[in-house]
């Protein structure tokens, strides 16, 4: 299952310019609002060097990597949650989605309109930010008369821990507080799952600058980052990675990339950006000559791990055996040889799966 990811913004703010980058895709591109009207969608494998490697120790008759869908989603303006544009359209779309890459218009092209006129990105970021807070506000503040009335009629309903969690995400959202910033214990977030609000999914924001400022951002970024945190900011030039995304010559990329005092494409590091943003890990299996990559939740167990290869892998689990990617790799892929070495561990149902872990399931 791939992780699904919304990339969101006010309108001309280079979205479907980065969408096209990231997936080599033909999304139109225009100056003008709305130039995307149905969202564009596009599944794109995750680089991952590990994987590559073990891919040439171990020889498989085949290698298939992670994944992770990019939606470019129309441009949300304000008063979105009252309709504006178009409103609950995209409201719907973002709900579809497992997080949300939020770009910031951060450079200054007098040739590409700004649906407000000047260069703001404190301004712009708060605009997206209010309408899923005051979209979220809508669910709840429609939700709590009813479900107050449920608990106060059965006091001993199980939906008590429910109503305290809406209760303090109302009150936070009154507050200009999104969901995901505030603090709830995990069966009060679970009870809040079913609402899926839109606030309460993890955001990376994408500081769009010009070519100039690929490296370091310049001014127009300094406040973005004070304002939302230096680890959930990233910093990409969509119109370079849109000139990148045209050169298939390795040398010639990265001798582009040294011109322009950059080490790494923007588009790689934003999609370890959005795993790092959803804590997710890879691990890896060989079965049937055939090798694959898997993502899923830091700190999940060996069975639930193995129900995401398949569900009778879940239910007849009997123990995992694992080593680590470096280990595999160290060895050259002789599994023999790791376990004359001791690093081919049996693990039971209790193990959480680390971060590279190369793993066999036996199952019944």
């Amino acid at each position: 299952m791939s992780l699904a990811t919304g990339i969101i913004g006010l309108p001309n703010v280079g979205k479907s310019t980065l969408f096209n980058a990231l997936t080599r895709g033909r999304a139109e591109a225009s100056n003008y609002p709305f130039c995307t009207i149905e969202p564009n969608v596009a599944i794109v494998e995750v680089p991952d060097e590990r994987l590559q490697q073990l891919g040439q120790l171990l020889s498989p008759s085949s290698v298939t990597s992670t994944t992770i869908q990019f939606t470019d989603i129309a441009g949300l303006v304000r008063g979105a949650s009252q309709g504006e544009g178009r409103g609950n359209q995209f409201l719907a779309d973002v709900r579809e989605t497992d997080a949300l890459l939020h770009v910031v218009r951060c450079f200054d092209d007098p040739s590409v309109s700004h649906v407000d006129g000047d260069l703001n990105p404190l301004r712009d970021a708060d605009v997206i930010m209010s309408e899923l807070l005051l979209a979220d506000l809508e669910i709840v503040e429609r939700s709590l008369p009813t479900l107050d009335k449920v608990v106060r009629s059965d006091p001993r309903s199980d939906r008590g821990t429910e109503l305290q969690a809406l209760q303090r995400v109302c009150a936070a959202l009154t507050e200009g507080v999104g969901v995901f910033d505030i603090e709830l214990a995990s069966d009060e977030r679970d009870a809040l799952r079913g609402y899926n609000l839109l606030s309460g999914k993890p955001i990376l924001f994408i500081a769009n600058v010009g070519e100039s400022d690929a490296a370091d951002g310049g001014a127009a970024v300094d406040a973005l980052r004070q304002q939302v945190g230096e680890d959930r900011l990233l910093i990409v030039s969509a119109q370079i990675e849109a000139e990148l995304a045209q050169l298939d010559d390795l040398e010639e990329i990265t001798a582009f990339l040294e011109e322009l005092g950059l080490t790494q494409r923007g588009v790689e590091r934003l999609i370890h950006g959005a795993y790092r943003l959803l804590d997710l890990i890879t691990f890896y299996t060989l079965a049937n000559d055939k090798l694959q990559a898997w993502q899923l939740p830091r700190g999940m167990q060996a069975p639930m791990a193995a129900g995401r290869i398949h569900s009778d892998m879940e239910d007849g689990f009997i123990r995992a055996e694992v080593a680590s990617v470096e280990d595999v790799i160290q060895v050259e892929g002789h599994m023999s040889r790791l376990r004359e070495q001791g690093k081919l561990r049996t693990e039971g149902r209790d193990y959480a799966l680390a971060d590279g872990d190369v793993v066999t399931f036996l199952f019944r």
